[in-house]
């Protein structure tokens, strides 16, 4: 369930799992364990991670379905309480149980009891200041943070395309953000090991790689270079059989300009950028903790588009945080006409555990929360509808990701949230980059002929 990151995470316990000789089954009826790896980010994705524990739990008694387990964020943040309000699950295992996952499932489906764990804040596992955290990492990083870092990893499907984790934890303090409590500080991987993964997900037939982390622009400040990814991007698309590279999950205020002309400038990087503005109201980031305004994010966006006309560009937006008023929300509204996004999130504001925000006053009524929601959307699709529109006679380069449809993704679309670029009457197999040209678009999505 949830992000790319936990995608990341399932494939590592399913390398894991496989070297101690586990057999992973595709159907989940033929399967002794059945493991959910939770989400925990906000409460629909809590509640789409509980109704999948409880639909495995539904098999157990009808087939070869012995023990339903969770693990992932929901499972750390919450663990003890967790196995108290959901005892369908056998077993509720936090990150500190993903180096011995093995050990532990074989413990489970004997009938031995799993004592789920009391969350802590992981960000006090390491020591604050992120130069003094290497030393500490090369210690306990796979025990204090799951199986990242390490080279087990098993793909659990065949897309072309693949996450790469690059990093984990955050050292951000949102104020509607509960990861860096469950996640823990910010470390980064050293190159040396993503780069090895790298090579390895383009010998498993991987030709686009996607960085992940919870904060891509951090990366390397840990490792004493702050720099560092603008120093090494250029060796993953030197990788035998990588055709692309995407950086995701960058925060405006530490868009820097070297990174800014390294993503546009070397070869085989898309021009995109999935930058997490939240909102744009001067007054209402401040109390997210956050920095930036109207005016400063439409000046990044200048900059970008100066260096890429045909960049993509991608945020998301929290409506209905604790003091929001109809001038904030007109500012936002007014941001993403001018904007011209790719690509626009938009999610209403919940009170999340272990928050600042949780305890905010000026609580912005459920329903006006929805009404805002449903317009700001509207008003999104709008605009991405028409920045789709305007690429129409541009040249692409499409990566086929499914046959049957003749569909895929040009460089300005990242994978499962965006639109996509397919063709008309063709026959391209999944894998192949297609060159063509925009003929329609139809709402984010964009229809090509090929060169």
């Amino acid at each position: 369930m949830g992000c790319a990151r936990n995608d990341v995470d399932s494939e590592e316990l399913a390398g894991r799992l496989e070297a101690d000789g586990w057999t992973l089954v595709d159907d989940v009826e033929n399967a002794e364990v059945a493991v959910v790896n939770t989400c925990g980010f906000i409460e629909s994705a809590k509640k789409d991670s509980v109704d999948a524990l409880l639909e495995a739990n539904s098999l157990k008694g009808h087939g070869t379905t012995r023990a339903v387990v969770a693990v992932g964020c929901m499972a750390e943040r919450y663990g003890k309480e967790l196995a108290e309000a959901l005892p369908e699950a056998d077993a509720i295992l936090g990150f500190d149980d993903y180096q011995d996952i093995s050990a532990r499932l074989q413990s489970i489906i004997s009938g031995q009891s799993h004592v789920s764990h009391t969350p802590r804040d992981r960000r006090s596992l390491l020591p604050i200041a992120p130069v003094d955290r290497a030393k500490a990492r090369d210690e306990n990083y796979e025990s204090s943070l799951g199986a990242g870092g390490s080279l087990f990893r098993k793909r659990l499907g065949d897309a072309p395309w693949a996450p790469l984790k690059i990093a984990s934890g955050c050292d951000r303090r949102c104020s509607f953000c509960a990861i860096p409590y469950f996640r823990g500080s910010f470390i980064s991987r050293r190159p040396t090991e993503v780069l090895k993964e790298a090579e390895w997900l383009a010998q498993n037939g991987v030709s686009e790689l996607f960085l992940v982390s919870e904060n891509t622009t951090s990366y390397g400040k840990d490792l004493g270079d702050l720099m560092l990814m603008e120093k090494i991007l250029h060796e993953f698309g030197e990788i035998d059989g990588v055709e692309r590279v995407r950086l995701s999950y960058l925060q405006p205020a530490e868009m820097r300009p070297s990174l800014l002309q390294a993503m546009i400038s070397t070869e085989k990087v898309a021009p995109y950028f999935d930058l997490s503005f939240q909102h744009v109201s001067p007054t209402l980031l401040r109390r997210m903790r956050r920095f930036g305004d109207s005016e400063k994010f439409l000046h990044l966006i200048t900059q970008i588009r100066a260096l890429s006309p045909e960049a993509g560009i991608r945020s998301n937006f929290i409506v209905g945080f604790p003091g929001e008023t109809q001038e904030d929300f007109d500012l936002l509204a007014d941001f993403i006409t001018q904007a011209q996004l790719d690509a626009i999130g938009v999610f209403g504001y919940s009170d999340e555990d272990k928050t600042e925000a949780l305890d905010l006053s000026d609580k912005v009524d459920p329903d006006l929360i929805a009404e805002r929601v449903e317009s700001l959307s509207s008003l999104a699709d709008e605009m991405v509808s028409l920045r789709a529109a305007s690429r129409i006679g541009e040249q692409v380069r499409v990566l086929i990701e499914d046959e049957e449809n003749q569909e895929g993704r040009a460089a300005h679309q990242g994978p499962e949230v965006d639109g996509t670029t397919s063709f008309i009457g063709t026959s391209f197999k999944v894998g192949q980059y297609v060159d063509g040209i925009v003929t329609q678009s139809l709402g984010a999505d964009l229809v090509a002929r090929p060169l």
